[in-house]
């Protein structure tokens, strides 16, 4: 008997507060200890005979240097019009904004539902061209058919416990995405087919950004990788001191990375250098969201970073009032509010300038979806297994669809059309009621 380590993420289907068990099939068991609250997960799993060993967590933060000032560069730019039929990346543009450029109707219904029978669903779709592209936990990636759901292809991993836990990202007829074994996966949009892979050495939470003629995804291994987006070959490597879990966020010439090592790293794109970093109170997986001058992200502690990017100082910052409610859902960020999800099982709505909280919205269940806004409208998945819609100034339920299973992976919007996936292999979509 060996042991051998594997990418833990995938399993947080099992996740229960304290102590559980969860038999898989009949070859695989998985223990879970202390995943409520905190990041480190172990789970061991018996496949023909053999265990395997999963341990993730981001690593004790280690004490960093004085911040450095960054020059100014372009302001980030605003979602456009232009994208309103497509939803190309994990919060929708390269600054991670959350926002679609389109309204969605006020009176959603169940369009279609596409089933994968023992799967698992904690990723977000992306939607390019009237497809929806979404990858399960057990080692396939779907493309369907945004109007019917019906699918138009899979690709298989080939391997049922190595899957994809993250979004996809889709440009010029290339998909680009990283499973928990550590692999790039750059594949044609329209069959599926492989043009090139990429190896790096641990579980891949990140989605891809794109900056030019490359594609930028970051990996447990404590690195963001730019590569060609054609050839896969590598541009540039940036290493941080402990595991990379978040999307890299896009502005201009300068990417942000809210990294497990308890900062935020600001990177200049063309030379694959450190322009400055910010400490924060904690280690995260959040990505951050950037308008203007400022770059938002939660942390593991609780807490809501607001930062000068220009300045590399800290602009503002909000705490949860319940300790021990860790942050893991990507902020929305419009011009009059930013808006989260918490383990404390609100959505939280603060005012960008200031961080006073504007309103927060009650769930039955934690918020690790990342919402998304959408004309009048916030949407998200909770852990109660229902989808809300609030009200973007009231923060009252405007809508409300109960699915069952668990929401840990985020909605995409376009074309009129919702798009969410459930921790029970459910992918819904819903669109106006005929």
């Amino acid at each position: 008997m060996r042991l051998k380590l594997v990418g833990g993420i995938a399993f947080r289907k099992l996740l229960a507060s304290g102590y559980g068990v969860w038999l898989h099939d009949p070859h695989t068991v998985i223990f879970i200890m202390n995943t409520q609250e905190t990041f480190p997960l172990v789970a061991v799993r018996a496949v023909s005979g053999m265990l395997a060993l999963a341990v993730v967590a981001c690593m004790t933060p280690r004490p960093v240097a004085a911040d450095e000032r960054a020059s100014p560069q372009p302001a980030a730019a605003q979602p456009s019009a232009t994208r309103a039929a497509e939803w190309p990346l994990f919060r929708g543009d390269p600054q991670m904004t959350g926002v679609a450029s389109s309204p969605l109707p006020k009176d959603l219904s169940l369009l279609w539902s596409f089933k994968v029978k023992e799967g698992v669903f904690e990723g977000t779709p992306a939607i390019v061209g009237g497809v929806a592209y979404i990858g399960d936990l057990d080692g396939t990636l779907y493309a369907l058919d945004l109007n019917t759901g019906k699918k138009k292809w899979d690709f298989f991993t080939g391997e049922k416990f190595v899957g994809f836990n993250s979004a996809p990202a889709v440009r010029d007829g290339l998909l680009y995405i990283g499973d928990v074994d550590g692999k790039v996966y750059c594949l044609n949009a329209d069959d599926g087919k492989p043009v090139w892979g990429f190896e790096t050495k641990a579980e891949i939470n990140s989605s891809p950004n794109f900056y030019k003629d490359n594609v930028l995804i970051g990996s447990q291994d404590a690195t963001l990788y730019c590569l060609n987006a054609k050839s896969g070959d590598v541009v540039w490597k940036f290493a941080i001191d402990d595991q990379i879990r978040c999307s890299p966020t896009i502005a201009g010439n300068r990417c942000f990375l809210a990294g497990c090592d308890s900062r935020l790293h600001i990177i200049d794109l063309d030379k694959g250098e450190k322009v400055a970093d910010v400490p924060m109170d904690g280690p995260t997986g959040v990505t951050p969201a950037v308008r203007g001058d400022v770059v938002y992200f939660g942390t593991e502690n609780g807490t809501l970073f607001a930062v000068d990017w220009k300045e590399a100082r800290l602009a503002w910052k909000w705490q949860q009032s319940q300790s021990g409610h860790g942050i893991r859902s990507s902020p929305a960020v419009t011009e009059n509010l930013v808006i989260f999800g918490g383990r404390d099982k609100r959505l939280h709505a603060l005012n960008p300038a200031t961080g006073d909280e504007t309103w927060s919205f009650l769930a039955r269940g934690r918020i690790d979806s990342s919402p998304v806004v959408a004309g009048e409208r916030v949407y998200c998945g909770s852990a109660d297994g229902r989808v809300y819609g609030v009200d973007l100034k009231t923060g009252e339920k405007a809508w409300e669809y109960e699915a069952g299973g668990r929401f840990v992976g985020s909605p995409a919007v376009a074309q009129g059309k919702l798009v969410i996936a459930s921790d029970d292999g459910v992918v819904y979509c819903f669109a106006e009621k005929k």
